[in-house]
């Protein structure tokens, strides 16, 4: 049973009988308290999203905690995404937050910044820290300090029509870009005659999508110069990057919007209507398209996003969860028992078991029988996060620069060079805050 212990402060004292008091009893003062573990009491409000962890866990969870701590009284709310940011904000600023929350990777930076987290440093060998998915601990960490513990992550791959594939003459998923072009070319060859088929489907602004080229020519969003960071679009490898998703619209026969994402129209909407040969998305995608067809779960295969480099797979922005403590949290000494209990493998391998990367282990075995979720899994080791810049959230939230720059360079509304330079001022300026 793991309890989170905190000792007394100070020295023990203890009282000794004084020599030559017979008739007093020989009894001495009783024994100090002092050197007992603290006690664990009062409420614990707890703040999960919705999906985020099954009923499941959370009862066999809560259960364990509250029978090693029997003064405890859990409060948990199942909190929606929509309307989150708003809420979360109102809650940290008040003299009464929960005292867990699950807060987004990229929302992490933003309010560690505002001071509103709790720094959690000092616990991390408690939170089984050795075992951190890099990508993850890096969106929890803030100017050298540690504010939240990675929950779960969630990173793109190819999802493909295995039946397509096999039809168009390709024995073996891609295993680099030439390859990937490759195989566009065989599934355009065999089924280019439908004027509906999209070999690839390829949003003009997955921004998602286009960090893996980025990361793979070794370039990067941004950089940290002291406390700030400093836009990176510019460089030769970003616009590397960008030059490749770039031939991947141009190759692909997609015929998705050149001025919106994968949530515009929902991509897995149209995976699903049976005409699209392969897409860059997430697992939980694939039950998304089989609402559309229920037999294309079992036709769908996956593969990692191919690096440049033969035999290799690109590295992967990684998304996902952390869960932290509010600065402001009246239980804090039961929230870090709480995190540490939740941090320990029994409860990541079921949060495995969700089709999620576990945040705080590397054990995932647990996904070896799912075929999406496996290689999801396998690329999350070379994961990364975005710049733990406290403005980051801005970034997605108002008008994103990335976005803007895609589709002025997709649509040839402006040149690789003029749509890198201009993105490179406006991410600047939001970094900065000005």
């Amino acid at each position: 049973m793991k309890r989170w212990m905190k000792l007394a402060a100070g020295v023990v004292a203890i009282s000794l009988a004084t020599a030559g008091c017979a008739g007093s009893g020989g009894s001495g003062s009783a024994p100090s308290n002092a050197n007992q573990p603290q006690q664990l009491s009062g409420e614990l409000t707890v703040w999960l999203m919705t999906g985020s962890a099954p009923e499941t866990l959370t009862s066999a969870l809560h259960k364990e905690f509250q029978d090693a701590n029997p003064g405890v009284k859990i409060k948990y709310e199942i909190q929606q995404w929509n309307g989150i940011q708003q809420k979360l904000t109102t809650a940290l600023a008040s003299q009464t937050p929960p005292d867990v929350i699950e807060i987004g990777n990229t929302q992490t930076p933003q309010f560690a910044g505002e001071g509103v987290l709790a720094d959690l440093t000092d616990s991390v060998n408690d939170l089984n820290g050795s075992q951190w998915l890099k990508g993850l601990k890096d969106s929890a960490t803030f100017d050298g300090k540690v504010y939240g513990m990675p929950f779960y992550a969630a990173n793109r791959e190819v999802l493909y029509r295995k039946d397509m594939f096999e039809q168009a003459g390709i024995t073996t998923p891609p295993t680099s870009r030439d390859e990937l072009l490759a195989a566009i070319d065989k599934l355009k060859a065999k089924f280019g005659s439908d004027p509906d088929f999209q070999a690839m489907y390829v949003p003009g602004q997955n921004w998602y999508a286009l960090l893996s080229f980025i990361f793979d020519e070794g370039g990067d969003i941004a950089k940290a110069e002291g406390k700030n960071f400093k836009s990176t679009l510019n460089t030769p490898e970003a616009k590397a990057g960008l030059e490749f998703y770039k031939k991947l619209v141009d190759a692909s026969g997609t015929k998705a919007p050149k001025d919106n994402d994968e949530s515009n129209p929902q991509q897995a909407g149209i995976y699903g209507g049976g005409k699209v040969g392969m897409f860059i998305g997430t697992p939980n995608e694939v039950a998304t398209a089989a609402k559309t067809d229920p037999s294309i779960k079992d036709k769908t295969g996956a593969f990692a996003i191919p690096s440049k480099t033969a035999g290799k797979s690109a590295p992967v922005f990684l998304g996902g969860s952390n869960l932290a403590i509010p600065v402001n949290s009246k239980n804090t000494a039961a929230a870090k028992a709480y995190l540490k209990l939740f941090s320990s493998q029994k409860y990541m391998s079921e949060v495995a078991k969700t089709g999620f990367v576990p945040g705080t282990s590397t054990d995932i075995s647990a996904l070896s029988s799912d075929p999406y979720a496996s290689v999801m899994a396998k690329a999350a080791q070379n994961g990364r996060a975005v710049p733990s810049s406290p403005k980051w959230g801005e970034v997605e939230a108002g008008q994103n620069p990335l976005k803007d720059m895609m589709t002025a360079y997709i649509t040839g509304a402006k040149s690789l060079d003029q749509a890198t330079t201009d993105a490179n001022a406006a991410l600047d300026k939001l970094l900065a805050g000005s």
